[in-house]
């Protein structure tokens, strides 16, 4: 198994641009990583790169297709089996984002808005046929979702707690189990403890 390589945030970013520009019609990428590696702003990043160089490119985030309160904490506030198992639907980012998109071209943006608990009221929208569309959030693989291209923003668990907010730290448990459960190696593995150094191993 080849070892990390030292790269800058910079360059990161446009290995990821170019992996991307090489990818034909619709293309999927999963930006996989807890929400203390911020998986966000890595993907918005990317799509900025993309659209510099004429490539349309979109960001959905996991957290826009989180289930209803009620669901997510109806046994427990602060359970780890929970967030990994139930937090999240990601059964409905295939169905309302993934398939469709793949399918006719059209994919709605957010289902669930997770502050205000309730329907994100989102419209539908149509993607151009060379569309890239990341998804942004934590345990996105060994999910059985269709990706073109995948990253992982992986973290020790250490710079986990040190990073994760005080009232979600449950979640670095849900997260370390996840991955021992379901280790599914991403096309571009990033070791993300220092994000302004990071290392990468590319499948």
């Amino acid at each position: 198994m080849p070892d990390f390589t030292a790269i800058s945030p910079d360059a990161l970013r446009l290995l990821i641009a170019e992996r991307a520009m090489a990818l034909p019609g619709y293309a999927v990428i999963a930006v996989d990583g807890a929400d203390a590696a911020d998986p966000l702003t890595v993907a918005n990043g990317v799509a900025e790169l993309l659209r510099t160089r004429g490539r349309p490119a979109a960001v959905v985030s996991l957290h826009d297709f989180v289930r209803p309160a009620s669901v997510r904490l109806e046994y427990d506030r602060d359970s780890e089996f929970t967030y990994r198992t139930g937090w999240f639907d990601y059964a409905a980012l295939n169905r309302e984002v993934l398939k469709p998109l793949r399918d006719t071209g059209r994919y709605l943006p957010a289902l669930w808005d997770e502050r205000a608990d309730r329907s994100a009221r989102a419209r539908i929208r149509t993607a151009d046929d060379t569309t890239v569309l990341f998804v942004a959030g934590p345990m996105l693989l060994g999910r059985g979702l269709d990706f073109d291209l995948t990253v992982g923003l992986r973290m020790s668990q250490g710079a986990l707690r040190r990073r994760t907010d005080a009232a979600t730290l449950f979640t670095v448990d849900g997260l370390l189990e996840f991955q021992r459960e379901h280790a599914e190696e991403p096309d571009i593995q990033v070791a993300w403890d220092h994000p302004d150094r990071p290392a990468i191993r590319v499948g």
